[in-house]
């Protein structure tokens, strides 16, 4: 797989996704990162972990590859689960630190070219990976449904 400049700007638009993700630790408390407004089934928190898993399962597990996030993480924040407990600040800890180092490690293997074969996947919402690009590219898009949530559950904390 070569690298293209549309590659270099799938990967610019998840740096500039984990920016705006790494803004909410800036900005609220692990309290208010931990709330579940009413109406809403997850906090900002929640989100953050999700998004990072989520990556990890289309990239790297579909890939055949080990993922860079423990087991735990994944049962705890993939499709279909929801907070269970508030989270410590041990765990925002580790969730801050894989925010960005998933992602350049993501982009060091990819241009490392390990990523070799790929598992197909069609996505509930219909969308269907072929290859490495289609899902880094998917990935991008499903950040951006989170944090437009998350822009949401901010107005309630």
């Amino acid at each position: 797989m070569k690298k293209n400049i549309t590659m270099n700007q799938t990967f610019e638009a998840t740096r500039v996704s984990r920016k705006l993700f790494s803004n909410f630790f800036d900005t609220y408390s692990l309290e208010q990162l931990n709330k579940i407004p009413e109406g809403f089934n997850n906090n900002l928190i929640w989100n953050i972990a999700h998004v990072i898993v989520t990556q990890q399962l289309l990239v790297y597990k579909l890939s055949g590859l080990p993922m860079l996030v423990s087991d735990e993480l994944v049962d705890k924040y993939r499709k279909g689960t929801k907070p269970e407990g508030e989270v410590s600040q041990a765990e925002l800890e580790e969730i801050k630190s894989l925010l960005f180092s998933t992602i350049i490690q993501t982009e060091e293997d990819y241009n490392a070219k390990i990523f070799k074969t790929y598992s197909e996947l069609t996505t509930s919402l219909g969308f269907t990976f072929k290859s490495i690009d289609d899902a880094l590219s998917f990935n991008n898009y499903h950040e951006g449904l989170h944090l437009g949530i998350m822009m949401s559950i901010r107005k309630f904390i």
